[in-house]
């Protein structure tokens, strides 16, 4: 099947509130989820739109298929800045749990194919953050098995 041109795509799309002072909308769409804890999600961003800031609390590997990705590291404990880097399409990228960051889709968007890894019995993937660094929600592999049904 193609990722490209897949009518079949259970896109979830979520989009930012008045609480935040960034433009949030983007979506993801669930291509497996393994009881093992592998998943496999591509996510979308419209044109210079963030999704929401976030800590990656599982493994994780990505690839940009489409358009570009502009990440902003954040050192959690001071708020500040840490670096900006633009991902363009081919360019792949594996990181351990614990990366704080922001993403932002490119002046035409991003499609990126993101392959995670959240072992069994821990299972979660990935929490969205205030400015503060508190924690808003958890996505786990829970959540995602019990949707998958």
């Amino acid at each position: 099947c193609s990722i490209f041109e897949n009518e079949n795509l259970n896109w979830k799309r979520f989009q930012g509130g008045e609480e935040f002072d960034y433009p949030i909308d983007y979506s993801s769409a669930l291509l497996n989820a393994n009881l093992d804890g592998h998943v496999d999600i591509l996510y979308r961003w419209e044109p210079n739109c963030y999704c929401h800031f976030h800590r990656h609390t599982a493994e994780i590997s990505s690839v940009v298929l489409e358009g570009e990705l502009h990440v902003t590291d954040i050192d959690i404990k001071t708020g500040k800045e840490l670096g900006k880097r633009v991902r363009v399409v081919g360019d792949f990228v594996h990181k351990e749990p614990g990366d704080v960051h922001m993403e932002q889709g490119g002046p035409n968007g991003a499609l990126v194919l993101f392959n995670i890894y959240a072992p069994e019995g821990e299972g979660k993937l990935a929490e969205s953050l205030k400015k503060d660094g508190s924690v808003i929600s958890a996505s786990t592999m829970a959540r995602i098995l019990r949707k998958r049904k």
